[in-house]
């Protein structure tokens, strides 16, 4: 069966900076070709990716992942029905996502035992609803508001909440899933596949010491010593971003449409376009404001496949060690991917599987010319996005 299958590869150089740090504030490494790389967990960068969609998408468009989620539903219930009080509009809300998603609401152990007013009740891990999921299960616990729990023993009643929370998924439940642990039933698969981000040679990661002045302190009555004395941990890197989205499950994730006025192609065309600028165009923020790492990639090639999703980071396997005066790690990365991509699709017969297209910046890319037609970020996002709506056969 012909798959549509649309992958993205980036370089992208950072400079000193921490992305992506673990629990003891050192940035992420991984081993890979027996030695140190730098690492961006795939996780960072679809938050970024999903943070960039607000100034993308509509945010009708969009969901919320949250464990506040009865607090997030209860006001919508109020301003469906203004009469409603705030801790009976939580005891609704509460209920109906229970119903919904099989997960328990409940008030957080933290508050347990404190005194004040009772906290909003929240669920024991994060649940990712979209904004039209959210109005559905809002109406539907005005409607039971009488005797909210006698409502959902109903069976239609019952059933009528899980349909909402599993129909019309925002774009980015569709694009990377949803996993409820109480209610398997409404699980989404996710249609991208984001790769943890390696640099395409060794790193040693570096200290940073740092003092900070106190502003106050007088030679004349103080010490001369900083107020303030740390340190930070940091690498630079060329990395090899990836990324891969099976444009036929998320067009099954999308069902017919965000809007019923509109073809079924709509929602995933723009899904797409959006993940597109997304993935490019968006980095993680860990330490930003200490490093002031806004990077763009040098290199994005995208294709579309029709049999399954390619890594190329095999190519990486050896480590590049290029020197300053041959044009540094990018340039040898360029000429690592140009020569291994015809030589591994042609192996596996996959020079014809798809149209390709290539962003590049400066001389240093220019080994990877000839790998797809030579766009902009904007000519790239309208191409990819007319032909995702042609195979899915709209205009």
């Amino acid at each position: 069966m012909t798959r549509t299958i649309l992958e993205l590869h980036a370089l992208q150089t950072v400079p000193p900076s921490c992305l992506n740090r673990d629990d003891t504030g050192t940035p992420k490494t991984a081993m890979y070709g027996g030695v140190l790389r730098a690492r961006v967990s795939s996780q960072a960068w679809k938050r970024a990716t999903r943070r960039a969609f607000h100034d993308l998408l509509d945010p009708t468009e969009l969901g919320v992942r949250t464990r506040k989620v009865a607090e997030l539903l209860a006001d919508r219930i109020r301003r469906l029905d203004d009469t409603i009080e705030q801790t009976e509009a939580w005891s609704l809300a509460a209920e109906t996502v229970q119903v919904a998603t099989g997960s328990k609401i409940d008030t957080p152990k933290r508050n347990a035992g404190k005194e004040g007013p009772e906290p909003a009740p929240e669920s024991k891990y994060l649940l990712f609803l979209s904004a039209h999921q959210l109005d559905g299960l809002a109406e539907l616990a005005v409607k039971g508001r009488d005797d909210i729990k006698a409502f959902f023993k109903d069976k239609a009643a019952k059933d009528q909440a899980k349909q909402i929370a599993n129909t019309r998924h925002s774009v980015d439940i569709a694009l990377f899933g949803r996993m409820v642990a109480d209610g398997a039933e409404i699980n989404v698969d996710a249609a991208a596949q984001v790769a943890h981000a390696i640099s395409v040679h060794r790193v040693e990661n570096e200290s940073d010491y740092y003092t900070a002045v106190d502003d106050y302190k007088t030679r004349e009555t103080d010490d001369l010593g900083a107020g303030m004395i740390g340190t930070v941990e940091f690498n630079s890197a060329t990395l090899y971003r990836y990324a891969a989205v099976d444009v036929d499950l998320l067009r099954r994730n999308l069902g017919a449409g965000l809007r019923e006025d509109q073809p079924i192609t709509e929602p995933v065309r723009r899904a797409v376009e959006a993940f597109l600028r997304g993935f490019i165009t968006s980095l993680p923020t860990g330490k930003i404001n200490t490093f002031g790492n806004h990077t763009l990639p040098d290199a994005v090639l995208v294709k579309l496949r029709t049999s399954r999703p390619i890594n190329f980071v095999a190519t990486f396997e050896e480590p590049c060690r290029a020197e300053p005066e041959t044009g540094g790690h990018l340039r040898q990365a360029c000429e690592r991917l140009a020569s291994y991509i015809p030589e591994l699709e042609g192996a596996y017969g996959l020079v014809d599987d798809g149209p390709s297209w290539l962003l590049r910046v400066g001389s240093n890319t220019q080994a990877l010319s000839g790998l797809g037609a030579e766009v902009s970020l904007a000519e790239l996002v309208n191409a990819v996005g007319g032909e995702i709506a042609r195979r899915q056969g709209g205009a």
